[in-house]
């Protein structure tokens, strides 16, 4: 279950997230701000945010496996690939456009988009390959940038969009293509709409690294990885399911929802548990159970309230 706790230190108990903190202290958090080291710049900027109403009991996954160890097919299938392929990505300027079934369609520049409110979230993430992180991110919550669309009553679901370039994606290059692009995903209405549901602009205290996803993405800590979309550049409002890239590439494997749940297992492996990153020694894998909805069921399950979790998965 995801707590609030606020920021602090002690000296006697000096920890990767208490490091963390204070210097998200150091910082300061009075107002979030936003900085890049300058167009086109692949280099890390700090990030003020103040303290978000979710994080955890849990130790971070280290920074330096938070940003080497990825899924992000644009640049490459391999878990280093991303790291290793991300330099010439340029994140700025960048505009994301949020139409569809809205009163208000707008065009969001990324400096009107880093004025929203701003907070530290720490959540658990669970690939569907059976690994997990704890990643502590800066983001707001998607609902506030919806509302400034003003979403039609006949809005059901929302779909995202990845951007496409080639020419600084390496793994959008080629003849034979690992999936089909733009990068597709969506969720329901109220998915979207949760308090849980964020769009990051950063982690660790500063803005997104290429390799995660710069300069936004989508965050449903409750979702396998995969639903949460990298480098956004469109949101729309739509009545119908949205087209989502895994689905459409093997529906039997990945579904719409692809809520967390141990007792599902991928038709390849089981989700009962996973390997949290960062943890064990090289001679063995440390694992643990996985929970449903990872860990925020008090907080989502309701959604689901007489579904069929394994025919909806």
């Amino acid at each position: 279950m995801a707590v609030y706790r606020p920021p602090h230190i002690a000296a006697s108990d000096i920890t990767p997230r208490n490091i963390y903190m204070s210097r998200r202290s150091f910082i300061g958090t009075a107002a979030a701000g936003f900085a890049l080291a300058g167009a086109g710049s692949a280099f890390a900027a700090p990030l003020q945010a103040k303290p978000g109403p979710y994080t955890l009991d849990e130790k971070l996954t280290p920074k330096d496996a938070v940003t080497s160890y990825n899924n992000f097919y644009e640049f490459g299938t391999d878990k280093s690939d991303p790291s290793s392929n991300s330099g010439d990505f340029k994140p700025t300027p960048w505009t994301v456009k949020v139409d569809g079934l809205v009163g208000k369609p707008k065009e969001f520049g990324l400096e009107e988009l880093m004025k929203m409110p701003i907070e530290d979230r720490t959540y658990r993430m669970r690939c569907v390959e059976g690994w997990s992180m704890v990643i502590p991110w800066i983001g707001f919550p998607l609902a506030a940038l919806l509302d400034k669309v003003e979403p039609q009553g006949s809005a059901k679901y929302v779909s995202f969009e990845t951007v496409v370039r080639p020419e600084e994606m390496p793994g959008q290059k080629g003849l034979f293509q690992p999936l089909p692009w733009p990068y597709v995903e969506g969720l329901r209405l109220d998915e979207a709409r949760h308090p849980l549901t964020i769009l990051a602009v950063g982690l660790y205290g500063e803005t997104l690294p290429n390799q995660n996803g710069a300069p936004i993405r989508l965050v449903v800590p409750w979702k396998y990885g995969f639903k949460s979309i990298k480098s956004i550049v469109r949101i729309s409002l739509v009545e119908k399911q949205p087209e989502t890239t895994w689905k459409n590439s093997n529906a039997r494997e990945y579904g719409f929802y692809s809520n967390v749940n141990p007792a599902v297992d991928h038709p390849r492996w089981s989700q009962a548990t996973e390997q949290r990153i960062g943890e064990g020694g090289f001679f063995k894998t440390a694992r643990r159970p996985t929970l449903p909805f990872n860990g925020y069921a008090d907080e989502v399950a309701s959604l689901y309230s007489g579904m069929d979790l394994k025919a909806n998965y």
